[in-house]
């Protein structure tokens, strides 16, 4: 039993990192503009998430220590400070976005507007941050965060045609009046989704909160090749549930209501109850994540006391900068900016940073000083190498895509 609750570190990171509001507004976007013509972005996706976070969980399991930790270390303080300037700024406008989905969920299910839940959002991130207990935190939202199961269900009820599905997904090509222009952008949006920085980071800190050692190099693999294949599964699901609801009426989808609508007309009141604590605890989970990544980078690179088994006033800075990005995220809100649009542009940017958070983590899972015989192998080493090109890839053709699609309209 202790060995599957220690799985949920993986659910977690995947559930955040997968179907954070950003996601799910995304992926029901996609399936209803594109059907499921994109399906295979996500397990490409997920197939390099997984490669980069089995790097990273053998890393902590063998050195004690956090990859950000051993980037500055390994690569000096000119290349981690690049790799950390651009995964924080990427993380915090995650954060921005995860406080605005938390709040949207909340609106949901009260109907009172998601601005006055805003700061109740960030406040209860912070006490729930300050109070609980790690394992406890990944345990509860980690596993909530499964209720989000429902999309699959939906999908089964909304009867589909399942070899019109199949053939949508084996065939990657723009449909009706969309271009391959505005294909690509949402299948780097995608992407840049599945492999966000945040996700290593998080999980490569929180393998250090564990206690990792060589011996939990199993759970570290089960986390990673059971948390995020899920959460690229939910993905899928919700994808197909708008590409069967929407698509054929021609209805785009830009709410979170909407995201939650098949769910409502397969299941009823029961089915839509269900998938808005799942989304509540996914994006409260991801809020957790990104607040956390914000603590942990800054932390690790200035070499700070950091993390919850450090009592919070011996990591006093480490909790300074979570509050403050917090509080930054609120104030940003405040403003009316839209944060499912906000999370769409930072999965975006978030490809632009991907080659500078990937590489240093390809380089340190080859260095024996730190990983002993647990090196990479020529297939590891392959593998990441193919996906480092990708990364570059996409990239390079991030902002070019989205001023020339107008970010995808």
């Amino acid at each position: 039993m202790k060995k599957l609750l220690g799985i949920t570190l993986g659910i977690l990171t995947a559930i955040g990192g997968f179907v954070d509001i950003g996601d799910l507004v995304t992926n029901a976007l996609v399936g209803a503009r594109f059907g499921m013509h994109l399906a295979w972005v996500v397990l490409v996706g997920v197939l390099g998430i997984c490669l980069y976070a089995e790097m990273c969980g053998r890393i902590v399991a063998m050195s004690g220590r956090p990859v950000f930790d051993l980037i500055r270390e390994r690569l000096g303080p000119r290349t981690g400070l690049l790799t950390l300037v651009a995964s924080f700024l990427v993380t915090l406008l995650t954060l921005i976005a995860e406080i605005g989905g938390v709040a949207l969920a909340f609106a949901l299910a009260s109907g009172v507007s998601y601005l006055l839940w805003m700061p109740l959002a960030a406040f209860a991130v912070w006490l729930v941050i300050w109070r609980v207990k790690f394992s406890r935190l990944e345990q509860v939202f980690g596993l909530l965060g499964l209720l989000l199961v429902v999309f699959a269900v939906a999908l089964f009820k909304l009867g589909p045609d399942w070899g019109q599905l199949l053939q949508q997904a084996t065939r990657p090509h723009p449909i009706g009046h969309e271009n391959w222009a505005t294909y690509a952008y949402y299948g780097i949006a995608l992407f840049g989704a599945a492999m966000t920085p945040y996700e290593v980071f998080f999980f490569s800190s929180g393998g250090v909160e564990e206690k990792w050692t060589r011996r939990d190099l199993t759970t570290s693999r089960a986390n990673v090749f059971i948390g995020f294949p899920l959460g690229g599964l939910l993905s899928l699901a919700i994808m197909g549930c708008a590409a069967v609801l929407f698509l054929p009426a021609g209805i785009q989808v830009g709410t979170l209501g909407q995201v939650t609508l098949p769910v409502a007309v397969a299941l009823g009141k029961l089915g839509l109850a269900i998938v808005l604590i799942g989304v509540f605890a996914a994006t409260f989970g991801a809020a957790l994540e990104t607040a956390l990544s914000c603590g942990y980078t800054i932390a690790q690179y200035r070499g700070w006391q950091w993390g919850k088994l450090v009592r919070p006033k011996e990591a006093s800075r480490f909790h300074v900068v979570m509050i403050v990005c917090l509080l930054l995220a609120v104030l940003t809100l405040l403003t009316g900016v839209d944060p499912v649009k906000v999370t769409e542009y930072s999965v975006v940017f978030a490809a632009m940073a991907l080659p500078l958070t990937y590489l240093p983590i390809l380089i340190v899972a080859n260095d024996p000083d730190y990983v002993g015989r647990e090196i990479n192998g020529p297939v590891r080493n392959a593998l990441g190498l193919v996906y480092l090109a990708l990364l570059i890839i996409a990239s390079a053709a991030a902002i070019p895509l989205m001023i020339v699609t107008k970010a995808g309209q």
